[in-house]
């Protein structure tokens, strides 16, 4: 069975600790089994691994979100990650990552594709339902499998899937399943409530095909005949999701029951559920507080008093204080002018914005704190329209700029005018302070060559 992986979001929901680049998924909210602090895509990929589906598992996402994959899977598993060539949606997304499978990876179009949802709370189980589907999608004549969820209350945020009320059983293959009668992708309440009343069960997110379905597809509906067509074509999809695009209008779905624990932690309401942690950094509480969470990611302290029912969550980014009841309001709240990602981490470390000026002669100032870890180096790049300035505040590194070589250690001041190729390799771990100068302070403005 290949897996699929869909690791993408636009981090508002988790907001001010998620962000563009740092999205939920990479949050270290969570423990593991040792009692560690891990996000939710190390212990889903845990979780893969432990289940033995992880020999060809693939994870799609953005370019933005790359780097910070490979760092947090690093040591758990190994996967293939395909980046998108643009943020769309689930549709182009899966369409795409099948041609990856059948035309680069080679895998049979006789192979059954799970595709997972990145950021479900569940047990083990749920990976051996999932490797069940797989054999009822191989040996069936169901276009597309779903799990479904038994509801709990009336969402509106879900797809719902109304089955028959015989279950199909394949003796020779010992798999057992429902057909679906219908598949309504997030009904209105006054729906949902109908739906939920003859016996619909929510759509987890889960979708198990064979990859000739998907392929199919590709080459009658796009001409698609090769990966390259498929990347070409990409940005002229539908941006939709998968859900509504196959989903609803497949010809046979078949659907298994998951009876196991499950939960949508992708709000902030449902994550703090399963958080163990209470209290995280620089805080200071009083006795009064009840069923409330507080993170502050700052260096500066938070007071919390009296608070009930409340989540308090500090950042560079921002903070937020909200009734948890509240909280699944946030997206429609945050202004559309929080866009730059005001920490990151990247494979060689991480950085965080301190300051950011404009002045009125068009000049613009940028000031980062970057720390890379021991053993690590930034790319070799260079920028046409920034200088900076790099004061070295601890460590020892070695620096690079067009070709010539010197060490650097704390205390020393780094110029690298636009247009020269540069970068740096931390001998110990190093901590910098950067201050980009210049008309324009984007992330585009990055020219990567080969590491030397």
């Amino acid at each position: 069975m290949d897996v699929l992986l869909l690791s993408g979001g636009s981090g508002k929901r988790l907001w001010p600790l998620s962000n563009e680049v740092r999205s939920k998924q990479f949050l270290k909210l969570l423990k593991n089994e040792t009692g560690d602090n891990e996000s939710m895509i190390q212990r889903i990929c845990r979780q893969i691994k432990i289940a033995g589906l992880d020999s060809s598992l693939t994870i799609a996402t953005g370019e933005a979100q790359a780097e910070a994959i490979q760092n947090q899977i690093d040591g758990i598993t190994r996967a293939d990650i395909l980046t998108e060539p643009e943020r769309r949606d689930t549709y182009p997304a899966v369409l795409l990552s099948c041609a990856y499978l059948y035309y680069e990876k080679r895998s049979s179009l006789d192979e059954s594709v799970a595709v997972i949802p990145i950021d479900p709370y569940v047990d083990n189980n749920y990976f051996d339902l999932i490797k069940h589907m797989g054999k009822i999608a191989e040996k069936s004549s169901e276009e597309v499998i779903l799990m479904g969820i038994k509801p709990t209350y009336t969402a509106t945020g879900f797809g719902y899937i109304l089955p028959s009320e015989k279950h199909v059983f394949d003796e020779s293959n010992n798999t057992k399943y429902m057909h679906v009668q219908k598949f309504i992708e997030k009904p209105d309440a006054d729906t949902a409530n109908k739906l939920i009343g003859s016996g619909a069960l929510w759509n987890s997110g889960v979708f198990v095909f064979k990859l000739r379905y998907i392929i199919n597809i590709l080459k009658e509906k796009y001409n698609v005949k090769n990966y390259s067509d498929a990347k070409e074509i990409y940005s002229k999809l539908p941006v939709n999701s998968f859900d509504y695009e196959i989903v609803e209008n497949a010809k046979s779905l078949g659907m298994v029951e998951y009876t196991g624990m499950w939960k949508d932690i992708g709000t902030w309401e449902n994550i703090t559920s399963v958080m163990e942690d209470k209290i995280t950094g620089r805080v200071c509480t009083d006795k009064k507080l009840q069923n409330t969470n507080v993170i502050n990611e700052l260096d500066i302290p938070l007071v919390a008093m009296g608070l009930t029912d409340t989540i308090v969550a500090a950042s560079p980014d921002g903070i937020l204080v909200a009734d948890k009841n509240a909280a699944h309001d946030l997206k429609k709240y945050l202004k559309d002018d929080i866009k730059r990602p005001m920490y990151e981490a990247r494979r060689w470390g991480e950085y965080k914005v301190i300051n950011y000026c404009a002045y009125r002669d068009g000049l613009k100032a940028l000031t980062k704190q970057l720390i890379i870890q021991k053993g690590k180096r930034i790319s070799y790049q260079m920028h046409k329209k920034r200088d900076e300035i790099w004061t070295i505040t601890d460590g020892i590194g070695k620096l690079c700029i067009d070709g010539e070589y010197r060490e650097v250690k704390r205390g020393d001041v780094v110029k690298v005018e636009r247009g020269k190729k540069h970068g740096i390799e931390a001998i110990e771990r190093l901590e910098i302070i950067e201050i980009q100068m210049g008309e324009e302070l984007t992330e585009e403005d990055i020219f990567r060559f080969e590491n030397i």
